[in-house]
């Protein structure tokens, strides 16, 4: 992320000497170069801008390895087809939720890079993005209220769905960009970690909570 940032500096120097030079150029009447370095310089501005955005569009996504840790769950009956979910991140941050359904069900934002756009800094990264409940029946699915709750801070730039609406502008860095959940039973009480791989989000019981 920092090699990132030192990227989108070094652009806009490169821009802001460009400009400089272009006005210099004005100045002299050298009209023909004046147009060359301005163009120069609003390309050098245009990668810094990518640069930035990206930067920031990723800020909260985690780097991915084999299999990591994305948050500790504790479930708790509250009623027929309804329950209490208590959700901790690794950063400390924590949420409740009064979830209608039969089981738990989370999901995450994974993006992955292509390898050129590792030497910058960026890895395969995700965030988790939902929490909500989930039916065992389909006629239930289909008629009975359903709760759901973001994990995730809102942000003005978001890469993930910058790349989902437009994806050929960073195609040439994406190498791809999926949704993945997965969904365990919340009919008694219960403590789990939610893993991330490169295959996906699972579900186990905590280590202690296992019968």
């Amino acid at each position: 992320m920092a090699v990132l940032t030192i990227v989108a500096l070094v652009f806009a120097l490169i821009a802001i000497f460009f400009v400089w030079i272009a006005v210099g150029s004005i100045r002299n009447r050298r009209y023909l170069r004046s147009v060359t370095t301005a163009l120069s310089g609003l390309l050098a501005l245009a990668l810094a801008a990518l640069a930035g955005a990206v930067t920031i569009g990723v800020k909260g996504y985690r780097a991915l390895t084999r299999e990591d840790l994305a948050a500790r769950v504790r479930t708790e009956p509250i009623g027929p087809q309804r329950f209490r979910a208590t959700v901790v991140l690794p950063d400390g941050k924590s949420g409740q939720f009064e979830i209608s359904g039969d089981a738990l069900y989370i999901d995450a934002h994974i993006l992955k890079w292509k390898p050129i756009v590792n030497v910058l800094g960026l890895h395969t990264g995700y965030e988790l993005d939902r929490v909500g409940g989930r039916y065992d029946s389909t006629g239930d699915e289909q008629g009975k209220p359903h709760t759901v709750f973001p994990l995730r801070p809102e942000r003005r730039i978001d890469v993930f769905s910058f790349v989902r609406r437009h994806p050929g502008v960073l195609s040439p860095l994406v190498d791809a960009q999926y949704g993945s959940g997965t969904f365990v039973g919340a009919d008694r009480p219960g403590r789990f970690d939610v893993m991330v791989s490169t295959s996906g989000l699972l579900i186990r019981p905590m280590a202690d909570s296992a019968p």
